[in-house]
């Protein structure tokens, strides 16, 4: 199985908390299994050569009760969340993926539709014995 078959597999485990009746209507937007190179981390070779990072975003996403969307104006694209994330890496050096994860997750929640994000970052080659290891975020808009 490689890296990124177990990392899928290992994703899909995670059991997403469901919204209670009262709660407001959502989609759940996602980008998956994002893999681009960072330069990051806290040892001194992590800050000039860079790594495979895996990138996993879920966002839930208000809905109007009733109505789908007509325009692409109406939606969280997650085209621009590539790309936010990409511009993102390109300012420099981040030490942990602590960090990453939390300046995702304020990107996500930067759309006033985002109700919910999770953010989880992963460096799939940073230790052999295993398929990857990381952090992953929850956060809400209060």
């Amino acid at each position: 199985m490689t890296i990124h078959a177990r990392a899928r597999a290992a994703w899909a485990e995670i059991p997403v908390p469901a919204f209670t009746e009262a709660s407001q209507p959502a989609r759940r937007v996602f980008v998956r299994d994002l893999l681009l190179d960072a330069l990051i981390g806290i040892y001194p070779e992590e800050r000039v050569k860079s790594q495979k990072i895996l990138i996993n975003l879920e966002l839930w996403v208000a809905e109007t009760p009733g109505e789908s969307p007509r325009s692409y104006d109406e939606v969280v694209c997650y085209e621009q969340l590539v790309k936010r994330t990409k511009m993102l890496l390109a300012e420099g050096h981040i030490d942990l993926v602590e960090t990453l994860a939390e300046r995702l997750a304020a990107l996500c929640l930067a759309d006033e539709r985002v109700l919910r994000t999770r953010v989880r970052v992963e460096k799939p080659e940073a230790i052999a014995e295993a398929a990857g290891v990381g952090v992953e975020i929850e956060r809400s808009r209060r």
